[in-house]
């Protein structure tokens, strides 16, 4: 697999490197063969070229230029459901934009009423060990805080001892899995701890290899969003804590905030590992408009990079589903997600 993905990164790179051809004409043959090889393929490739149908997805799918490594958005207008993918059936590592979901399946818990948003666990830090020295990184506990001062740290300032300290007290990676698959959210999994994935961080290039650990899908995490913005998932009183807590983020403020006009407002959640950045969010507009957008994006050359790219794709996406013509002339991104730019 790794020798196929090399083979397939340097083919890519060397058709996007041709002058005259614009990033998202990749051919049909190199991606039918990567999908093949990975057990993706979702269409037949005859039809990948008529993909394109609104200015919005053409320009999404230029920014998403993935000649310096894969880069997947999904994004939702939360008002028509109308919506916009590029690679967004493939997976991506979710480093830290997993903790809305562990936050989620712990508020699940606490409306149970087996805990309580003022229940306290204690944080779960990391001792230095050696890579792949264990199957879990060991971790020794800190100061025991309340869930709701957990769930506020882990969403704002993306803090791991306070992510797995909620994520024991739910029961583990499994627990959360369940919940996100009982919303009806496939192509999502959490497989280690945050301690344990930071220590093992590096195993695999995320540019040019699909981890299936700790990954999920651009449109998984957008469907994630979509529910959680709309009450389908959760009570009221626990859809604010989320939401509240991701419009308090603090991280990520080169990325989907970036190039935001001052009226529109944004609840986000970052991720960030080894040649990986991502940022997932709800952006609302003044007008009462709202989209669900995720975005990941690996390579690169550089963190900047990544973040300049989610910027830019984030306001494309803000500007375009704002765009009458876009909206009169829509026709929906397929639901596989194939405007298969980004390798």
């Amino acid at each position: 697999m790794r020798d196929f993905l090399i083979r397939f990164s340097v083919a890519a790179i060397a058709i996007l490197s041709l002058g005259a051809a614009p990033a998202f004409a990749q051919t049909a043959e190199l991606n039918a063969s990567f999908d093949r090889t990975l057990g993706t393929e979702l269409r037949s490739p005859q039809t990948f070229e008529a993909v394109y149908e609104t200015s919005l997805e053409r320009r999404i799918a230029q920014l998403a230029d993935g000649d310096k490594g894969r880069i997947g958005i999904a994004a939702i207008d939360l008002a028509t459901g109308r919506e916009v993918s590029v690679l967004g059936n493939q997976l991506f590592p979710m480093a830290s934009t997993s903790k809305i979901a562990v936050a989620a399946a712990y508020l699940e818990i606490v409306e149970q009423g087996k805990y309580s948003l003022t229940s306290e666990f204690p944080l779960l830090i990391p001792v230095r060990s050696a890579k792949f020295s264990s199957p879990a990184a060991p971790v020794r506990k800190g100061e025991y805080m309340a869930a709701v001062d957990l769930i506020e740290i882990m969403i704002t300032r993306s803090s791991n001892p306070a992510t797995d300290a909620l994520l024991a007290a739910v029961g583990g990676p499994a627990k959360v899995n369940d919940w996100v698959k009982r919303q009806g959210i496939e192509e999502f999994s959490i497989d280690r701890d945050i301690a344990t994935l930071v220590r093992d961080d590096g195993e695999f290039d995320p540019a040019y290899h699909i981890d299936d650990r700790d990954a999920a899908t651009p449109r998984a995490m957008a469907e994630l969003l979509q529910g959680l913005y709309q009450g389908k998932f959760l009570s009221a009183e626990s859809r604010e804590v989320i939401l509240g807590a991701m419009s308090r983020t603090v991280t990520g403020k080169r990325r989907i905030p970036a190039l935001m006009p001052e009226e529109a407002a944004v609840s986000h959640k970052t991720g960030s590992l080894r040649n990986t950045s991502s940022d997932i969010g709800i952006i609302e507009a003044a007008d009462g408009r709202a989209i669900a957008v995720a975005i990941y994006v690996t390579g690169q050359g550089s963190r900047r990079n990544r973040e300049d790219k989610i910027a830019m794709i984030a306001r494309a996406v803000y500007d375009g589903f704002s765009t009458e013509t876009d909206v009169q002339n829509w026709t929906s991104a397929d639901s596989d997600g194939l405007t298969r730019t980004g390798g």
